[in-house]
């Protein structure tokens, strides 16, 4: 994080200024909350999100009491340096009434196109971790690797022959079986799909 401290404006509001937070996966704005100059410090060096509260007059770290903290990844000011974006990747719902977001309806977040990927594969951890009796997730994984592998090859060929003469229809369904299965191997290797995005920028360069 490069973002120089001595260059925040904190005199226009008191010694505070806001802080959007924004998911780093999915780009959702998860909340808005308040920084002080020794928040913002607390912030940069222990790269978790710590913020001022104005009605218990005191820092607070997100996550202090429930465990929902926010990873943070990077903080940058606006153009008058009176207003951050952190970007942050949450463990666990973001908003004290238990959503994804402080903003209610998970749907006017931004994890819907592409970016719905990175939610579904926190729905597949989720199920990794919590092991539903009723979770076809969970009883994949539990079959091991070479199960799940066997699976996304399956899918493989399936969505090829399903590109070669299908309908159009049955490209798409079958191509998002596909996807959901990589997904579901990717977490069996313990590999964050983040990986694979960071690869393909990576080639896209070259």
């Amino acid at each position: 994080m490069s973002l120089d401290l001595d260059a925040v404006d904190f005199s226009k509001s008191d010694g505070l200024v806001p802080a959007i937070v924004q998911d780093a996966d999915t780009g959702a704005v998860l909340m808005l909350a308040y920084m002080n100059r020794e928040a913002l410090a607390q912030t940069l060096a222990r790269k978790r999100a710590v913020f001022f509260s104005r009605s218990k007059q005191r820092l607070w770290e997100k996550g202090e009491t429930t465990g929902h903290t926010l990873d943070v990844l990077d903080v940058a000011a606006d153009c008058d340096n009176d207003t951050l974006l952190v970007t942050a990747r949450p463990r666990g719902p973001a908003c004290h009434n238990g959503t994804l977001t402080c903003f209610g309806d998970e749907s006017r977040s931004a994890a819907t196109g592409i970016a719905f990927l990175a939610k579904l594969e926190r729905v597949i951890e989720q199920r990794a971790t919590q092991k539903p009796e009723d979770s076809y997730t969970a009883r994949l994984l539990g079959k091991g690797i070479n199960k799940v592998a066997q699976k996304v090859g399956e899918e493989g060929v399936e969505t090829a022959l399903a590109g070669a003469s299908e309908p159009e229809q049955k490209v798409v369904e079958e191509s998002a079986d596909l996807l959901f299965h990589l997904l579901v191997l990717l977490r069996a290797r313990s590999i964050p799909l983040r990986r694979v995005v960071r690869e393909l920028e990576t080639r896209h360069t070259k």
